[in-house]
């Protein structure tokens, strides 16, 4: 039976606050809070010196604790720190990770979009970037490398606990940035010292590749029993079944409800609608599991715990606006994924801790190719359901771009807000595979039969199909798709005809013949507001 080894070396001395011992169990630790009067003690010779009293710790229900161990690249290691941070769209903590040997390496084990980045600092930047150059899409030199800016946010420690490597920021905010890169690295710049930014790499890690031992009882199971709140608008009972949600919705009135900073006091919330646009509901039931293969060829168990009706933003107010369907899955183990159903079928998409490489209007990631669907437009969620491991914000938009692969299922899809970029990766799905994962009867529930529309598939005409023309062209091409005939131009007789041959819908059709078909991913991640870009 193996055991975790135990440390070779320990250094103890007396909190000056309580007197409570306190344990290092890294001769290299500068930093340490007092488990028992919580407060901030940093090494001073043999001694220790109170520099301040941290905050209680926000209970975010994380299945990791202090203690924890596991192993990274075949070495071992233990949980022994952790820092826990705010920032405008919820929490996210970092674990200090310490290695065993002599050398007493460190690392971060850290949050990043509902999954995990083990990072390693580097030594000080000479100069250090300016802030201001660090601008959400913007490709930068850092160290001699190239990397794209991801997230630039403003942060401030709530609180700390157990054995850290510098001391603690306890007071004020500070800037952060995530970069990333085509190999899937991770940058953090963290300004909490003014003028001297801490410079960290990491890669994305699975807790299940860690190996850990010692997570909390029951903290990582999908279901946390007796976590409820009443809801602000009309007072019924709230069960939240994560620990990551920072928002989620009232079953009885449908508000969604903030609950970024806990579920004590008073709860920011906004009322929606009792459905979205289409009049209905989800087409998979909220709580409904299913394997799916999502970014491996091994289907895994996912549940579904969040529901979201998107819609694009057309430029001319004339235009509809094109409605999308996606349901957050997640595992306990592997984090988050999004199952999304739009007018042109099913995908599956995870987001992305690295960035495609930009090629002249095509992006290249993990050896495949993808072409860009159309041009960049806006979007933003009409309607929700469950809980979310982002903030959801009434009326907020990002700008969104499609790629599909190819040759090939693949997709992409990035997502940009004014302090964020997120980049997602998946494959589309045919319905039969999405019918036999969740156990649906009969043909799964597409965008199409609920009445929902897509961003159209095409580059040069920005006018968008109105509603009472969908359905036409819904029928025309089930028609033309059970009796098509070999030529691409004529296969589009029933559009031109009927809508003229200059018209978008005719257009529309004869690309698609030509290409093998349209697509719109619809797939976006929605990425990280979670916990915000990188390690948020």
């Amino acid at each position: 039976m193996s055991t975790t080894p135990a440390p070779q070396r320990r250094w103890q001395a007396l909190c000056p606050g309580c007197g409570a011992p306190v344990e290092f169990a890294s001769a290299a630790s500068a930093s340490a809070v007092c488990s028992f009067c919580r407060s901030t003690l940093v090494r001073d010779g043999e001694a220790l010196r109170r520099i301040g009293v941290v905050s209680e710790l926000f209970n975010d229900h994380s299945p990791l604790q202090l203690g924890v161990s596991g192993r990274y690249h075949g070495e071992p290691f233990t949980l022994v720190g952790r820092l826990q941070y705010r920032y405008a769209d919820g929490t996210w903590n970092e674990w200090h990770a310490l290695f065993e040997g002599e050398s007493g390496k460190s690392a971060w084990l850290s949050e990043d979009n509902g999954a995990y980045v083990m990072a390693f600092d580097q030594p000080a930047l000479q100069p250090p970037p300016a802030w201001t150059d660090l601008e959400v899409g913007r490709r930068v030199l850092i160290g001699g490398d190239a990397w794209r800016v991801a997230s630039r946010i403003q942060a401030s420690l709530i609180a700390a606990e157990g054995e850290l490597p510098r001391p603690p920021r306890l007071d004020g905010s500070f800037p952060v940035a995530d970069l990333r890169m085509e190999n899937g690295a991770v940058g953090t710049l963290d300004g909490q010292v003014s003028g001297q930014p801490q410079w960290s790499i990491g890669q994305r890690v699975g807790l299940a590749d860690l190996a850990l031992r010692g997570l909390k009882e029951g903290a990582s199971q999908a279901s946390l029993q007796g976590r409820t709140l009443a809801c602000p608008s009309c007072g019924a009972s709230v069960v939240l079944n994560l620990g990551t949600t920072q928002s989620v919705t009232c079953g009885q009135c449908k508000s969604v409800i903030d609950v970024s900073a806990g579920i004590g006091g008073d709860l920011a919330h906004y009322q929606q609608a009792n459905s979205g646009a289409s009049g209905r509901g989800p087409g998979i039931p909220l709580g409904a599991s299913g394997r799916l293969a999502v970014d491996s060829a091994t289907p895994i168990d996912w549940q579904v715990v969040g529901f979201q009706e998107r819609c694009s933003l057309p430029e001319d107010d004339e235009d509809d606006r094109e409605f999308w369907r996606e349901y957050l899955l997640y595992n306990r183990q592997e984090g988050f994924a999004f199952l999304s159903d739009t007018y042109s079928g099913w995908s599956v998409v995870r987001p992305i801790t690295g960035v495609p490489e930009t090629r002249l209007g095509e992006v290249a990631w993990q050896g495949h190719t993808y072409w860009r669907v159309e041009e960049p437009y806006r979007a933003t969620t009409t309607w929700v359901l469950g809980e979310f491991y982002w903030q959801v914000r009434q009326g907020e938009s990002l700008e969104v771009t499609d790629y599909r692969e190819r040759d090939g299922e693949g997709v992409l899809a990035s997502e940009q807000s004014d302090t964020e970029l997120v980049w997602s990766a998946g494959r589309r799905l045919p319905n039969a595979e999405v019918n036999s994962a969740f156990g649906l009867v009969g043909a799964a529930p597409s965008a199409a039969a609920a009445g929902a529309s897509r961003p159209v598939a095409a580059q040069s005409l920005g006018s968008r199909i109105s509603h009472g023309l969908i359905v036409m062209v819904v029928v025309i091409v089930v028609m033309l798709l059970l009796a098509r005939c070999d030529g691409s131009d004529s296969a589009c007789d029933a559009q031109r005809q009927t809508f003229g041959e200059s018209s978008a819908e005719y257009q529309q059709c004869l690309r698609s013949q030509r290409s093998g078909g349209g697509f719109s991913s619809g797939g976006s991640s929605f990425g990280g507001y979670s916990s915000g870009g990188g390690h948020k």
